[in-house]
């Protein structure tokens, strides 16, 4: 089977972090896990790297924008491979073949129709590389996503049709549970095109870094960038020219970031709709690495290398911590002392150690020589149910159960050990012994196959210790005789300077008590009240905000809040909620907003409104 793994092609306006290194790492392991699998596989990874952004990050460092992309792109491709990352094919949009492919892709959809010239006024976002209408920003006219100031621009533009597909979107939404990852963030999509798509501006006049548009009369156009970035999926394919590797376009998984959802979920299949061709079996849309609950940014001077980490510990470990610790599509706080406790407890201690005993054990009894003696263990039958959970989690996109599910195997190994006692069994029956750490190895061996697509070093000198291959097939193999090898260490045991973890612990214990005690005077500055809905709706440019007007008993208010995406207003209408009256009045969106309706957030992001069990007379007090 052919499978097609994509990462997004990283902006080359500054540095990678650990952020980019986070997408890498999980298109890697999927790309290493399928050809695991046998597949035929071709990941793609690249640099995005035309725009007025690039221009202007050129100019400010007196370069031309070309040397400019030159050198971060190379500072990519030296990241990829010091990360030992195995991708088949690293794009640049700046490369001949992909600025050919995007002006045919352009010509192609408007000898359709689905593209024309019009013109364009409105706030545009240099950094996100995004239009907004007036009603869709922040206070002083600033970007919704990244909070930076905005420009009125009023230009030239051609358009791509983008609300003509707005109905065959939501058909493929619905009809292939899959297509966006995880079920939260399709939701979001679905909810944002239900409000109805504008066709979407794909050229500039005002800068010419960039692909031309490729019609006769209009050299002053430049290719709006996301419609040339996205197209690198099919430029390196060969699309419109030899098209050897198209072939695996028919099953492409793009791995993207929650913040660049809507271009890969909305525009990329519209424009792949205008071209006929299939659309992706899954656009998978991973969370945020954050640093003290903020996200990681060069002007705030939070930005983590990944090269320092695996430097400091080691290639495995940065690979093994961002893979199992959140749940993909989740946002997570780096950590680096939660980070040495993983790689103490679970890869020194439950598998590391594991092995060592294990094979300690072989060459002190058996001479690193052992023959299955009859004896069969159920715990091997037991650690097999949790390693084909993990082949299915992963195949779900579920990294950190993938993970999770291997190391309950590998803690049932631990467990015979413990249970049987080896060391003393040995006294009496050497056979039994014999047939015990058959069984341990088996499921180590196991546990060896598995996370080879994540910890790619380690697992290979295991390996050559167990003197198996890796190879999926073995994984329905129970293996009678081994012919072992010592084995070094796999993992060390990482410490922290004292001082440091002191100070972080101290850190912890400070902000949590800072964060949940408050004191009785506190909370009498709170002021709490029932109020009943009168009337709720959506606020127009807002896929968040519901517009409330709410009954106190003696008084009406007008509150705004952001759960539009959780309820229905018109089934709002009559209930009564929590109120937090005393709250300073603000505008939001050009409404005034006087209070705050309370809601408790579920795991999965969803808001759940507060109300009394029982009614209450609207304006009663709480406290």
């Amino acid at each position: 089977m052919k499978t097609y793994i994509t990462t997004p092609i990283y902006y080359v306006n500054d540095k990678a972090h650990i952020g980019h290194a986070y997408t890498t790492i999980i298109a890697d392991t999927y790309a290493r896990f399928k050809r695991l699998q046998n597949d035929e596989v071709f990941f793609l990874t690249g640099t995005d790297e035309h725009g007025q952004k690039i221009q202007e990050s050129a100019k400010k460092n007196n370069t031309s924008p070309k040397e400019y992309a030159d050198k971060i792109s190379n500072e990519f491709k030296q990241l990829w491979k010091n990360l030992e990352i195995s991708n088949d094919y690293f794009i640049r949009t700046t490369d001949e073949k992909h600025k050919e492919c995007v002006k045919k892709i352009f010509l192609k959809m408007y000898e359709k129709g689905d593209i024309y010239k019009s013109e364009y006024e409105g706030h545009y976002c240099v950094s996100c590389e995004s239009f907004y209408t007036k009603t869709q920003l922040l206070e002083n006219n600033k970007c919704p996503d990244c909070k930076k100031d905005t420009r009125i621009l009023k230009e030239e533009s051609y358009f791509f049709r983008l609300s003509k597909y707005e109905k065959d979107l939501l058909n493929w939404y619905k009809q292939n549970p899959n297509s966006i990852f995880p079920t939260s963030k399709k939701n979001e999509v679905i909810a944002f095109v239900e409000q109805g798509l504008k066709d979407l501006s794909i050229s500039r006049t005002s800068f010419d870094w960039g692909i031309k548009v490729p019609l006769n009369d209009d050299k002053e156009h430049v290719i709006y960038v996301w419609l040339d970035a996205l197209s690198n999926y099919l430029s390196a394919l060969g699309y419109l020219e030899n098209e050897e590797k198209m072939p695996f376009w028919q099953n492409a998984i793009h791995f993207i970031g929650k913040d660049i959802l809507k271009f890969h979920a909305i525009y990329w299949p519209a424009f792949l709709m205008s071209l006929d061709l299939p659309l992706p079996k899954c656009v998978a849309a991973h969370g945020w690495w954050l640093i003290n609950g903020e996200k990681m940014s060069k002007s705030i001077g939070n930005v983590i290398n990944p090269l320092d980490i695996v430097n400091e510990f080691s290639n495995d470990a940065l690979r093994y911590y961002l893979l199992s610790y959140m749940p993909f599509g989740n946002d997570g706080d780096y950590s680096k002392h939660l980070m040495v406790e993983k790689i103490n407890s679970e890869l020194v201690n439950e598998f590391g150690n594991l092995v060592s005993r294990t094979i300690s054990m072989a060459k002190k009894y058996f001479n690193l020589k052992l023959s299955f003696k009859d004896k069969i263990y159920e715990e091997e039958k037991e650690a097999k149910e949790f390693f084909n959970l993990s082949i299915k989690a992963i195949e779900e996109l579920k990294f950190n159960d993938y993970l999770s599910n291997i190391f309950k195997a590998l803690k049932i190994a631990n467990s015979m050990i413990s249970k049987y006692e080896p060391w003393a069994l040995i006294k009496t029956n050497q056979n039994e012994v014999e047939s015990l750490l058959i069984s341990i190895l088996n499921i180590i061996k196991n546990a060896c196959i598995l996370l080879s697509p994540v910890l790619i070093n380690s697992t290979n000198k295991l390996a050559k210790a167990l003197n198996i291959e890796i190879k999926y097939d073995l994984l329905n193999t129970f293996i009678k005789e081994f012919s072992l090898n010592e084995c070094e260490h796999l993992f060390s045991r990482v410490e922290l300077k004292e001082e440091k973890m002191l100070e972080e612990k101290t850190q912890k214990q400070e902000e949590k008590a800072q964060n949940d005690h408050i004191t009785i005077d506190d909370f009498a500055k709170i002021k709490m009240q029932i109020a009943q809905v009168i009337s709720c709706e959506n606020v127009e440019g807002s896929e968040k905000l519901l517009k409330f007007e709410l009954d106190l008993g003696n008084e009406k208010r007008q509150v705004l809040s952001g759960i539009a995406k959780n309820y229905n207003p018109k089934d709002l209408v009559g209930k009564q909620i929590v109120l937090l009256s005393n709250l300073k009045a603000r505008t939001i969106f050009k409404h005034l907003s006087e209070g705050m309706i309370l809601s408790a957030k579920n795991q999965d992001e969803s808001l759940v409104l507060l109300s009394p069990l029982t009614p209450c007379d609207n304006g009663s007090i709480i406290g």
